[in-house]
């Protein structure tokens, strides 16, 4: 049995290499085989990618539906460097998401991508309400 599809009018999803739109009626696919699907919902355009751990839900996507994800690894794993250096916290988040990507197990790798988005929000919306937070960390780093 295949994967059933459901896309809403207007709705568009990534098959394979392929950018499908629906038409203006509610359509059913039953996709048989193995290839990446992504609904609109998870699709990040180059443009919505405006942060770090975005930049890496990306290239993973392009990972995902590429026929062969290896020329990207190296991309990956730049951004990977320099989200770690700039909130070590997110290791554990990034060594999920890596360890999906080594095992060939794409799909869960976006999914892991995605968790991290959450992550990196959570983080950005802390050092907005605790700017002194911030600040207290830059103190600690130049005394040490």
């Amino acid at each position: 049995m295949g994967l059933k599809v459901e896309l809403k009018p207007g709705e568009r999803c990534i098959l394979g290499e392929c950018l499908i739109t629906n038409g203006d009626q509610r359509t059913r696919l039953l996709v048989e085989g193995q290839v990446p699907i992504l609904r609109e919902k998870d699709i990040m355009t180059p443009e919505q990618a405006d942060t770090a751990a975005k930049r890496i839900y990306l290239c993973v996507q392009i990972m995902y539906t590429s026929r062969d994800p290896r020329p990207h690894h190296e991309t990956y794993f730049s951004l990977m460097s320099d989200l770690v250096k700039a909130a070590p916290s997110a290791w554990p988040h990034m060594q999920n998401i890596s360890n999906h990507i080594l095992a060939g197990e794409m799909y869960k790798a976006l999914k892991s991508a995605k968790t991290l988005i959450g992550y990196e929000k959570e983080l950005l919306e802390n050092a907005k309400r605790n700017p002194s937070l911030r600040r207290d960390r830059e103190q600690n780093r130049q005394s040490a």
